[in-house]
This record gives structure tokens, C-alpha cells and sequence, in this order.
């Protein structure tokens, strides 16, 4: 059985454009990520704990022009740093190993062969840029071991959506496997509406003729409700999210969809376990929905390993959902700054107790390689 990783990452040189007009772009995607981060804002000199409104108007953290003039760049070893009030501060948000502020396909598929790990699934995200030549690059040269998600970025498919069609089916022209995308890029623009509003229809429209899977990151850290721009997101914000999922779902029933990056964990911790709401299942009930699970990544820096407080939930989730639904996945090597990644596989091949040996190996790659066709 082949173990995949369902959610990985490879990424262009970040003091570069990334796809971007300009090097200044992809830098303002990058400050307002860090910015918008739960990792600590630490000043430089002794490690004293700082906060992010030296990189951000904190009232309107939500949006691009809401960003400060901040000396803002990558410092090696993982981290960005920035300046407030003369003051240099630092923010750990790769694992301090990572010298380079590239992340070519050659160092991920050295991880996969160290964790024992087949093949692994590329996804996006706009601050770690917008090219998708670079991405289909990195599966051409390992075309056994890396497969790899087309993007258009999300503030352009209302305004344009024949060009945003068009770069999407030229991606998938180049051997790419689906489409990610990412409301809450949206809130960067300005744009606080729903993503299956009217105005998206001709884009939604022309992506469910291709026949390709859709894997939508939702709102894990910025919040999508103008009448709370500013503010921290809260479970009712993300509950409106799967509102508008569900919404989508129902208007194209047969395109297959994943719910990527797992669902915002911390919202439903209680204590030492996560309770889940019953509104969590909606998007799921009667639907070709799939769900990553990506707890470490969520929750790594929260409880140790081997995450016994998230083992019933993943226990929980395959017991709603059915295994061939459920898809494991790591966000390396993002995640190597609180696991392993052999600790991510090992995580559920060891540990989730609740899970048969079958439900394994749905979960650790046959969902996936359904889905995608390998294996």
C-alpha cells in the first residue's frame, strides 16, 4: 500500500517574485502570513516575547494595505524578522534547519525517503507564491513521488474570470491535479463576501467543466465576517464558512471536493479533547466531500507528541465520515518546526488505537490515491 502525503509543499526562492509582478508581492503576501501567525513575535536581542503590531495595523490585520513599513524579510535559519520602534523582533516560522528561502522538490523527497513516505501531494498558498510552472517543474522531475495543485489567485476570479480559467487549464495542461483555493485570500483584497456569490458563478462554472478535484483550504486564521473585520476569528465565523461550503456543494454535486488543511482544531478544544459540534458535519452528509486531517500542524505546538488528546477525534472522524474519505496529510515541511516527519506517519500508523488496520491504509494514502488515480 502506498503511504501519500496529502498536503506537502515545495516553494520558489521567497526573496524572489514567486509569480508575482514584483519581489514586492510575494513580500506582502509573506508579512501579512507572519503577521496573521499564532507562532510568538520574539524581539532578537534576548527572546522577549513581542506581539505583531509592528507588521500590521492589529484593527485591520485582515488586509494588505492594513501593513506596516517594517524592514520585513526572511533572516535564514526559518525565521522572518521586522522592526518596531527601532527594535528588531523575529518570528520562528520554518524550523530553525531551514537555511535557504527555497524549498526545491530534491529536499522534500529526501524527507519522504528518510519518514518512508511514497508520494506526496503539492499545495499552494499564495505567500509562498503564485507560479505554477515552478510547481509542475517540481512534479516533472519527480514524476513518481510528487503530484501537484494548480492556483489562480482567489482576488482575481471575480474580475477576471476567462483569464482565471484560462491559467487554469493551461496548469492542468502541465500536469498538474486539481485546483486549490483559498477564501481567505480574499479578505486581503478587501473582499469579505461569500466565495459562491453570484459574482463567482462564471469562475465556479467554467472549474466544474474540467472534471478536476477542488481542494479548499478554509478560514483557519483570518476571519471572513466584515462585522467583525479587526477581530480574532471565533467558531460562529467558521461556522458560516461551512455554510457557504455547503452551499457550494449543493450547486456542483458531482465535483469532487477536499476540505484541505484539516478544519480550524483549536476552536474545539475543551480542555485536554476536542468536542466537535454537530454543525462540523455538514458539508459531509451526502456528498462526495473528503476531509484532510492535519492535526500537528494545528495543534503541535499545543500538545505533544503523539497528540493523545486528537486521537479519538481521528477516531471520531473516520467513524462519521468512513476512512475512504479521510486523508492524511502533513504540511511539510512547514510542520518540522514542532514534529517529524516520521512522528506525522507514525501518528496515525502507530498510535490512533481507534483505527483498523484497513482504516489505515485508506487514511495514509488509498483515499488519496483513489482520488488521484496512482497507486
Amino acid at each position: 500500500m502506498l503511504i501519500i502525503d496529502g498536503h506537502a509543499y515545495c516553494w520558489p526562492d521567497l526573496t524572489g517574485g514567486g509569480g508575482f509582478e514584483s519581489p514586492d508581492g510575494l513580500r506582502r503576501h509573506l508579512q501579512s502570513a507572519i503577521a496573521n501567525h499564532h507562532q510568538p513575535a520574539l524581539r532578537v536581542r534576548d527572546r522577549a516575547p513581542g506581539d505583531n503590531s509592528g507588521l500590521v495595523d492589529l484593527s485591520r490585520r485582515t488586509r494588505l494595505e492594513a501593513l506596516k513599513d517594517a524592514d520585513f524579510r526572511w533572516a535564514s535559519n526559518g525565521r522572518f524578522e521586522w522592526i518596531d520602534g527601532g527594535v528588531r523582533y523575529f518570528k520562528q516560522y520554518f524550523a530553525p534547519s531551514m537555511q535557504e528561502s527555497f524549498y526545491g522538490p530534491e529536499s522534500l523527497v529526501a524527507e519522504m525517503d528518510y519518514a518512508g513516505v511514497d508520494m506526496a501531494l503539492l499545495h499552494r498558498t499564495p505567500y509562498l507564491g503564485i507560479d505554477n510552472d515552478f510547481i509542475a517543474e517540481c512534479v516533472s522531475r519527480y514524476p513518481d513521488r510528487l503530484r501537484g495543485l494548480a492556483h489562480v489567485p482567489e482576488w482575481r476570479c471575480v474580475p477576471d474570470p476567462d483569464g482565471s480559467l484560462l491559467e487554469l487549464e493551461r496548469a492542468v495542461r502541465l500536469g498538474l491535479s486539481g485546483l486549490h483555493f483559498l477564501p481567505p485570500q480574499l479578505n486581503l483584497y478587501g473582499d469579505n463576501g461569500a466565495w459562491d456569490r453570484a459574482e463567482f458563478r462564471p469562475f465556479w462554472d467554467g472549474v466544474a467543466g474540467l472534471n478536476i478535484p477542488v481542494f479548499i483550504s478554509m478560514g483557519q486564521m483570518m476571519n471572513r465576517s466584515a462585522a467583525r473585520e479587526g477581530l480574532d476569528p471565533d467558531p460562529e465565523d467558521f461556522h458560516d464558512e461551512l455554510r457557504t461550503l455547503r452551499r457550494w456543494i449543493d450547486r456542483y454535486p458531482d465535483v469532487t471536493l477536499v476540505v484541505t488543511h484539516g478544519l480550524n482544531w483549536r476552536f474545539f478544544m475543551d480542555g485536554d479533547s476536542i468536542v466537535l459540534p454537530e454543525w462540523i458535519w455538514e458539508p459531509f452528509r451526502d456528498s462526495k466531500s473528503y476531509l484532510q486531517l492535519l492535526f500537528p500542524i494545528a495543534l503541535g505546538a499545543v500538545w505533544d507528541y503523539p497528540l493523545a488528546q486528537a486521537q479519538p477525534t481521528v477516531a471520531e472522524i473516520v467513524d462519521r465520515l468512513g476512512a475512504e474519505r479521510v486523508i492524511w496529510g502533513t504540511d511539510m515541511p512547514i510542520v518540522a518546526r514542532s514534529w517529524t516527519y516520521k512522528q506525522n506517519l507514525d501518528f496515525i500508523r502507530i498510535h490512533c488505537d481507534g483505527l483498523s488496520a484497513g482504516d489505515r491504509d485508506a487514511v495514509l494514502g488509498g483515499s488519496i490515491a483513489g482520488l488521484l488515480g496512482v497507486g
